[in-house]
Order: C-alpha cells, then structure tokens, then sequence
C-alpha cells in the first residue's frame, strides 16, 4: 500500500509540475492538524482502553478554546442542567460532565468513588502557584498519603479540644458584635480564621492585623481565580513544550513565591516551637509533625497541609455565616423560628444562657439552618471534578477514562420544592447533624472534605448565638442575589444590633468568665 502512495505522488510529480508542490504542501498541513487535533483530542470523545467508543449524555456544542471553556455556550449553570441529570462538556482536551441532580452524583461520586478519585492535571494552578502542594487538586497517588494524616481531624479526642475552642472564639467574636456592631463581615472573618488558625497551629504564630488577614484570604482568592485561568489548565500537554515558550509562567511563578511566602510567616514559628518542645496542643503538633504519623512527604508538605486548612475553614465559614446574614434580613419569620427555638433550651433575658456544642442534639432547627444556608447560596456553585481512572458504563452511556465529573452545585441545590425560598424545614427529616447528608456542598465520595464536622460544628454554635442575641435590619438598598462573598468590605449592607442589654450583659459577662474580654477590649479601647 505504501509503494503505491510512493509510486502515485512520483507519477503526480511529473504531470502535474505546478500544482504538485501545492498539493504536498496542502496535504503537509493537514497531516499536521488532523495530528495536533488528535493529540489534544478531549478526553470523552477517545476511545475506552477496550477499544470501545464513548457514548456520552447531551449538552452544548463542543469547544475546544479557552473562551468557550470560561463561558458556557448556554449561560448559567442552571441552564446547562435543562440537557439533563447529566450534561457533556468539552473544554480544551478535558471533558466535564456535569452531574445535575442528587441521584446521579450519589451513583458515580459516592457508590463508584474508588474509579473517580483523581483529578486532572493543572499546570497553572495546582502547579506553578501551588507547586503540586495543594491536596484538593492533586492526583490520587498525590492526594493519599496527605489525606491519610489528615485524617486525625476526625477523632473524637480532637473534636472535644477543637470544640472548646470553637466555643471560646464564638464567645470572642459575640464581644466584638458588643463593642462595633457594624464591623459584623470582619468579626465573622476574625472568627473563622482564628478559631482555624488555632486548631490547626495551636499558639498563633503572631498577632494578627487586618493587613495579615487580608493576606490570607487573598491568597485563597488568588488560588482559586488561578484555576482554568490560563489555557494550559485545559490543555495541559502545552506544558511539555520547550520552557522558553511557555511565557505565561512568570507571572504565575511569582505569585506561587508570593504564596510560599506567607504560608511560611504563618507555619514556620510553630513548626520551630515544635521543633524545641514548646508547642502548645494543635493539629500540627499532636498528627502533622507527630513522629507516630511517619508522614511521608518534606517539610514543605506539611506546611501546605496545614496551610490548606487554614484557607478552606477561613474563608467558607465566614462566607457561609455572611449568607446567614442576608437571609436573616430577607426572612425574618426564619430567623425568629431560630431564635425561638434557642429560647426554648437557653432561656429567656436574665435567665438566658449561650448555646453550646452540646445542645446541638436539641436543636434541630439551627442544625437544619445551616444546612439551608449552604443551600440557598452556594458558596461552590461547582465542585472539582472527579476523573475517572477506568472506563465506566453507566445507564447506557460509556465514559472513557480520563472523563472528568463535576458536581453542579448550583443546579442540585435547586432540586427541591420552592427552590429560591429560604425553608430550614426542608432538612428537619433526622439528619439534622449531619451536614453532609444530602448535601453536596462538600464535595462527595472519597474526596469529601475531611474538615467537614469541625465546619458543621463551627456554622451551629455562632448561628445559634447569632440569632439568640442579634438584631440584623438593611442599611440601605441591597440584592439578595448579588452576595459579594469575596469582598472584604461590607459585603451588603446592615444594621446590626444587640437583642437587649440583657444580652449584652450575657456575652460580656461570657467573655469575662472565659478570659477574653479584655483581649477585645484592648482591641476596641473602650465600651
């Protein structure tokens, strides 16, 4: 067959002089496309490893450009959920199928999550601003071993400690509400970050001032606007290209050393008081750096894991207890329901006392609560894709390895009855407690945030205090819609104010007895 091409192009070459040289020219530049659209072909549309081919559910046309891959050809994610319980998307060389309802993201997340446990390659963000350090996006073979000491957030003994001091900065952050109501975004943000900062380095490693707090919540700001920014996340093979043409990793470089930069003015004093015998109790001290451990990976591993956490319980817990600010002053009757309910087992004015942990078991509502809160909004409209690592056949479709499946946050929080409305009831079904369960906001399968009873813990104790003791009222023109979560300004505005001098008596007198009053005092000067 060869020898007849060969003879054939020498027969061409001869009667047709002027045209030939075009035609091998032509056929030249073909070949070469066909070859480079082959190669960064998207991986549902390959071949399983059986030979098979892909047999994938609806959705948008293909598009295999970073534009597309940035903006969908049909808008929201809402929409993309009309194709289906399941919608194709290809973007670049990858392709994402989105999981649209709660049904199909138990069968492949939860019951076949030991074949989607990976993730796929991104040069950019998980490699040159995260130096393959970030857990949440690394391969499984990556990702294991971090997970496996991450683990020792999930012991009963680590509970207990982590709850006291959960409970003792709830009680911080209720004085600072006493001394600036109208600081209420910041003393959520103070809260999340410093009850997290101590369960996972124990002593803070300094005094933290807003700028240091604005720093960290960049950083996962900056992380996350990192993802997919660059057209090399969706075609990660650019990245095997000669160094010289790579020119978007400069910039991305430095914003990586930025990163390692402040991770280590946060983690390297506490890795030192370990280091001497100092340390006082953390998650660091006690699994991270704990000899029985036998972490496998340097030390720069373990910074980063400790780091990580440091970001995810920052960030989305002062986010979700915003949320629960905004539905507070678009539903008033919940957010009396709440505090009726808190009443109940705390008591009323002089008699009253602060919710604890333990109450949680009596008060359903909160618990519910705050499974609506995550709900209603999404802090993750989307969650990071599960790749397959074999070939799957699922309900007649077949899903090439390499496939990736991504949660639609968005649309699965809306498959309920009266979806835009804020209705704690919806979860009084005996899974109060359990944040996770039927909720995706976590993730889901092996992956699951592992962290996700500390952020439970952390939503019930200052959402019940919230409502006992807080007055929430607009200061102005506001949308329920448009929540700027990533603002370090107000994000919308509010006037916030105590229930009563009785409560502003109960949480001095809280702080006072716990021996952080002062601390807030010092901070705020004077009553």
């Amino acid at each position: 067959m060869l020898g007849y091409v060969v003879n054939t192009l020498k027969a061409a070459r001869f009667q047709y002089p002027v045209v030939f040289p075009l035609t091998v020219v032509a056929t030249a530049i073909c070949a070469f496309w066909l070859a480079i659209l082959k190669y960064f072909e998207p991986a549902g549309k390959r071949r399983g490893r059986d030979g098979t081919r892909s047999r994938l559910p609806r959705g948008p046309r293909g598009c295999r450009s970073l534009a597309c891959s940035r903006r969908s050809p049909t808008g929201t994610l809402n929409e993309l959920a009309k194709y289906g319980e399941m919608t194709t998307m290809h973007l670049g060389s990858k392709t994402w199928i989105l999981l649209n309802s709660h049904r199909v993201i138990n069968e492949i997340i939860a019951k076949r999550g030991s074949l989607t446990n990976t993730r796929s390659p991104m040069p950019i963000s998980s490699g040159l601003v995260s130096r393959d350090r970030r857990s949440i996006i690394l391969p499984q073979e990556q990702w294991a071993e971090r997970r496996r000491v991450m683990h020792g957030l999930l012991s009963g003994t680590a509970l207990r400690q982590y709850g006291t001091w959960q409970e003792e900065e709830s009680t911080k952050m209720m004085a600072e509400y006493v001394f600036q109501p109208q600081r209420w975004y910041r003393h959520h943000y103070r809260y999340a970050n410093s009850v997290i900062v101590r369960i996972t380095l124990g002593d803070r490693p300094f005094d933290m001032l807003d700028k240091d707090l604005e720093d960290m919540q960049n950083a996962v700001t900056f992380f996350l606007g990192s993802i997919g920014k660059g057209i090399v996340d969706w075609f990660p093979k650019l990245a095997k290209i000669p160094r010289v043409l790579q020119v978007w990793c400069p910039y991305w470089e430095r914003l990586g050393q930025w990163n390692y930069e402040l991770y280590s003015k946060w983690y390297n004093p506490v890795k030192a008081k370990v280091e001497n015998g100092t340390a006082g109790p953390s998650f660091v001290r006690d699994y991270l750096m704990h000899p029985d451990t036998r972490f496998k990976g340097d030390s720069d591993d373990l910074m980063y894991v400790a780091m990580q956490l440091i970001e995810a319980g920052s960030d989305t817990t002062r986010e979700a207890l915003n949320i629960m600010t905004m539905a507070a002053l678009e539903y008033p009757d919940i957010f009396a329901k709440a505090r009726a309910e808190v009443d109940r087992v705390c008591g009323v004015g002089k008699d009253a006392r602060l919710p604890t942990l333990e109450d949680m078991e009596v008060l359903p509502y909160i618990s519910a609560m705050c499974k609506e809160v995550l709900r209603w909004r999404p802090i993750f409209p989307m969650l990071p894709e599960h790749v397959a690592t074999q070939d799957i056949e699922f309900e007649g479709y077949y899903f090439p390895a390499g496939t990736g499946f991504v949660i639609n946050g968005s649309a699965v929080g809306m498959e309920c009855e009266d979806p835009e409305r804020f209705l704690p009831e919806r979860w009084l079904n005996g899974h109060e407690q359990d944040i996770a369960h039927g909720l995706w906001q976590f993730g889901g399968g092996r992956r699951i945030c592992v962290a996700y009873r500390l952020a439970q813990r952390s939503l019930f104790i200052n959402v019940a205090r919230l409502a006992q003791c807080i007055d929430y009222k607009p200061n102005g023109p506001y949308s329920p819609d448009k929540l700027n979560l990533e603002a370090v300004d107000e994000p919308f505005s509010v006037q916030a104010t105590l229930r009563s001098e009785d409560y502003k008596t109960l949480i001095l007198e809280e702080a006072r007895r716990i021996g952080v009053l002062e601390e807030v005092q010092a901070k705020f000067y004077q009553l």
